[in-house]
């Protein structure tokens, strides 16, 4: 049983990181400061995320199952897409295609924390375990969330302005 918390608690980690890299590294390379500032809010957040479950990895060395009986902030989903889905994100994200590539791999990194976790809670046998990783899956889900609604809204944009529509 340790050996399995130890090793999705690792997992977890790895994932806050992978997407760390993965948003740094758009934000780094984004042309548009709107874009810019999204990617580097993401990564930001990543960071956040890293730190929490540092905490909760070195306090469960410590205290065993007990560790995930912690504070935990509500995953403000809607307020978080509501901050990253703004008018100057839509109005630079024109004939984005960089932007939409980058959004779409983005949806693909947060779909697979989320399966990741939330099989991870289904699996786990305590309470307080699976009531951890349900909260992980959520937090990625405030990303997924964000990530779609900016790709839909880039999308329609650029096929209203390039007069395609499929129906």
């Amino acid at each position: 049983m340790h050996d399995k918390i130890r090793e999705v608690l690792k997992k977890a980690y790895q994932i806050e990181v992978d997407g760390y890299t993965f948003y740094s590294m758009v934000a780094d390379r984004a042309e548009k400061a709107a874009v810019r500032e999204l990617f580097e809010k993401l990564a930001r957040d990543e960071v956040q995320h890293k730190a929490f479950i540092t905490g909760v990895m070195g306090s469960y060395e410590d205290r065993g199952v007990e560790a995930f009986n912690i504070q935990r902030r509500d995953p403000a989903l809607k307020a978080f897409s509501d901050t990253i889905y703004t008018e100057a994100f839509r109005a630079q994200a024109r004939d984005a295609e960089f932007e939409m590539g980058v959004l779409s791999i983005g949806m693909t990194l947060e779909t697979r924390a989320i399966q990741y976790f939330s099989g991870a809670a289904r699996s786990a046998t305590e309470a307080e375990v699976r009531d951890f990783y349900q909260f992980l899956a959520d937090w990625e889900k405030g990303h997924l969330e964000a990530l779609q609604r900016l790709y839909g809204g880039v999308r329609e944009t650029a096929w209203a302005e390039g007069g395609f529509s499929p129906f």
